[in-house]
C-alpha cells in the first residue's frame, strides 16, 4: 500500500505550552505574526495567554479579532485585507475552529486576487502566502493538524470545503489548559466533532495503516473522557486527553479525509446555523446505522475503541452497541434532533433537495462505506430531523 501522511512542522502538546509561542516562531524564523482570533477570546482576556509571551520575547503582535462563527469569505477577505496592512511573516490563529480556519484560508487567499470559491474542492491548492501556527482553545475540530478548512461562500449560502497543503498549519500548539473554560455545550458538540472526525476516518475508503492507528487511539481517548469532561469542566486528565484525542483524530481525517457526516453537516450550518460540532452529532447515529452493514469489521472495532463493546462481542453484537452506543451519548449530552433545534419543518423539507446536492458536490459522501444518492441523503435528512436515530 502506498499513502502519504501530511502533518504539522512542529506539534507542541501539553499543559503550559501556549507559553512557548515566542520560541516555537524563533525556530520557524518568523517574528512578526498577526493574531487571527475572535471577539470573545478578547472579552474574556484568554488571547493574552498567547500575546504575553509574545511580548515579553519583544514580538509585537497585532490582532485581528472580527473572525464569526462559520466563517464566511467575507470576514476572509477582511482579514486579508488587515494583512496587507501591515508586514507579517505568519498567522497565529489563537481559537476554536473558526479563527483557525479563518487563519488558513486569508494565508490561501492573499496569494492573490481569486475569489474564495476558487480554491474549493475540486482544487487542492498547494501555496499560502504565510504561514499559520494554530493554537486550538477548544478539544473539537482537529484544525491545528489539517490540511482543510470550510469557508461559508455569503453570496450562494454555501459551506465550501478547501483542501491543500496551503491549509496544513507549519505548527501546532496543543495546551489543554486552555479548555478549562469551555461551558459543557461546547464541550459536547466539540467533543462529537472529534469523535466523528476519527471514526469517520477510521471507515473511509481512504483510510491507511497510519491513520488508522491515529484514529483507534482517538476514539479511545475521547470515548473515555468525553462524559468527565462534559460534566466535570476543570477535570484536568479528561482536558488532557480529550485536547490529545481532538489532535490526533484531526491527523487521522486529514490524512484519511471525513465521509457522509461531515458531507451532510456543513449544508445544515450553511442554511440554518447550526454549529458544526452539533450538526455532526445530530447526524452521527442515523448515519453509522446507513452505513454499518458495508464495514462491519471496522465499525465493530470502532464500537470496542470507543468502549461500547468488549473483545468478547461479535462484530455483529459490537456493530448494534455502537448504533446503541452513539444515541444514548447524545441523549447524555443533551444533544437536540433538528426539530428540537428549533428549525421549521417546511423550512427544512424546502432545502433538502439543495442540500444534498450540496453534501454530494463536498466529495465527502464519496468515502463513506456505503456511498448514498441524492435520493437516499434527504431520506436520511427526513430521518435525522423526525428522530436522530
Amino acid at each position: 500500500m502506498n499513502f502519504a501522511m501530511l502533518s504539522p512542522r512542529i506539534l507542541l502538546v501539553g499543559g503550559g505550552v501556549v507559553a512557548e509561542t515566542a520560541a516555537v516562531l524563533k525556530r520557524l524564523g518568523l517574528s512578526r505574526p498577526l493574531v487571527v482570533t475572535d471577539p470573545f477570546m478578547v472579552v474574556s482576556g484568554l488571547v493574552q495567554r498567547c500575546l504575553q509571551p509574545l511580548a515579553a520575547a519583544g514580538i509585537a503582535a497585532p490582532v485581528f479579532s472580527d473572525t464569526v462563527p462559520d466563517p464566511t469569505d467575507t470576514v476572509v477577505a477582511a482579514g486579508v485585507a488587515a494583512m496587507r496592512a501591515g508586514d507579517y511573516d505568519c498567522l497565529i490563529g489563537f481559537g476554536g475552529g473558526s479563527p483557525i480556519d479563518t487563519a488558513k484560508a486569508m494565508a490561501l487567499l492573499a496569494t492573490g486576487d481569486a475569489p474564495m470559491r476558487a480554491y474549493k474542492v475540486p482544487a487542492a491548492p498547494d501555496h499560502a502566502a504565510v504561514p499559520v501556527i494554530a493554537i486550538p482553545t477548544t478539544a473539537g475540530t482537529g484544525s491545528e493538524v489539517t490540511r482543510f478548512t470550510v469557508i461559508t461562500d455569503a453570496e450562494r449560502d454555501e459551506k465550501m470545503l478547501i483542501m491543500g497543503l496551503a491549509c496544513l498549519p507549519l505548527a501546532a500548539i496543543v495546551d489543554y489548559e486552555l479548555t478549562y473554560g469551555l461551558p459543557p455545550r461546547i464541550t459536547a458538540d466539540t467533543g462529537i466533532d472529534s469523535l466523528t472526525h476519527a471514526l469517520e476516518a477510521y471507515v473511509s475508503r481512504r483510510a491507511n495503516p497510519v491513520s488508522d492507528m491515529a484514529g483507534l487511539q482517538a476514539m479511545r481517548l475521547i470515548g473515555a473522557n468525553l462524559r468527565t469532561a462534559y460534566k466535570e469542566p476543570r477535570n484536568a486528565d479528561a482536558r488532557e486527553a480529550m485536547m490529545l484525542g481532538a489532535t490526533l483524530g484531526g491527523m487521522a481525517f486529514s490524512n484519511a479525509s471525513v465521509a457522509l457526516v461531515h458531507g451532510m453537516s456543513r449544508p445544515i450550518g450553511a442554511h440554518f446555523h447550526v454549529p458544526h460540532g452539533l450538526s455532526n452529532a445530530m447526524l452521527l447515529p442515523a448515519i453509522t446505522r446507513f452505513s454499518i452493514g458495508h464495514a462491519q469489521a471496522r465499525y465493530a472495532q470502532a464500537a470496542r475503541a470507543i468502549g461500547f463493546a468488549g473483545d468478547a462481542d461479535s462484530d455483529a453484537a459490537a456493530c448494534e452497541k455502537l448504533t446503541d452506543g452513539l444515541v444514548a451519548l447524545n441523549a447524555d449530552l443533551a444533544v437536540p434532533n433538528p426539530r428540537a433545534y428549533g428549525i421549521d419543518p417546511a423550512a427544512w423539507e424546502a432545502k433538502l433537495p439543495l442540500m444534498a446536492e450540496q453534501a454530494l458536490a463536498s466529495g465527502s459522501p464519496g468515502n463513506n462505506p456505503r456511498v448514498p444518492d441524492a435520493a437516499e441523503i434527504v431520506a436520511l435528512y427526513r430521518a435525522v430531523y423526525a428522530a436522530n436515530a
